[in-house]
């Protein structure tokens, strides 16, 4: 009697409800703001409640560990590695995958309201909300006016690991549709290696002779993964 009695009253001491007010995250967020927390404790607010065995900031740390504390990695895991973590149900599992694309989206919004492409960071940053946390080779294309202002941007292929199937037909007839003066070309690579392929390189040259025929300029060609970017065109490559 007397150990379980013990066990019960740890388990209602891990209780966050039973912290002190500045130490339960939501308290601590309305205090001191959203900024204060840890990304476990923002998770924590995510989740909600925990276990039997484990409160909601212990669930969300158990979570982080598995990404190895990184949050590029955590935005990979799909719902079924999500669900695979102790104390995360469907329920759960859904909430952290529709928080972490809200966040992309917003990254993606806030490139939209760009007036122009000055740089390949730019570009890069445009990309990098739409796959660079694709776990599969994705390719995508935007065109620009004269001022490479954004008209439009496109989705081309998806294919497994290592590559993609790119359209030069389906890139310049939408570009004349748009009625744009130029187009920049981006591939993720999952894996993380910048360094074009053989693939890419050809692609990129046959793509920029096309384009030339139309009198539409190929600004360059990025290859994207999570943490950096690769630009052909920084590269003397077009």
């Amino acid at each position: 009697m007397g150990g379980f009695f013990i066990l019960y009253m740890d388990k209602l001491n891990n209780s966050i409800k039973n912290w002190a007010e500045e130490d339960r995250p939501r308290e601590k967020l309305l205090k001191k703001g959203v900024r204060a927390l840890s990304n476990a404790e923002l998770i924590a607010i995510l989740l909600r409640t925990g276990t039997a065995n484990a409160n909601a900031i212990e669930v969300a740390r158990n979570l982080l560990k598995t990404a190895n504390e990184d949050l590029n990695i955590l935005a990979q895991f799909d719902i079924n590695k999500l669900k695979s973590i102790n104390g995360l149900g469907f329920a759960k599992a859904v909430t952290i995958k529709a928080a972490l694309e809200l966040g992309n989206r917003r990254q993606l919004q806030t490139s939209l309201q760009l007036p122009s492409f000055s740089s390949s960071k730019e570009v890069y940053t445009f990309f990098k909300s739409i796959i660079g946390d694709s776990t599969q080779e994705e390719s995508w294309y935007i065109t620009l006016n004269n001022a490479n202002k954004l008209k439009g941007y496109y989705s081309l292929s998806k294919g497994g690991k290592t590559g993609t199937v790119i359209d030069i037909k389906l890139i310049l007839k939408q570009a004349i549709i748009d009625e744009a003066s130029a187009i920049i070309l981006a591939h993720n690579h999952p894996s993380g290696n910048l360094k074009p392929s053989d693939q890419d390189i050809q692609i990129t040259d046959k793509l920029n002779k096309a384009s030339e025929i139309m009198q539409i300029k190929l600004l360059d060609h990025l290859i994207i993964t999570q943490i950096d970017y690769f630009s052909f065109a920084d590269n003397g490559m077009i």
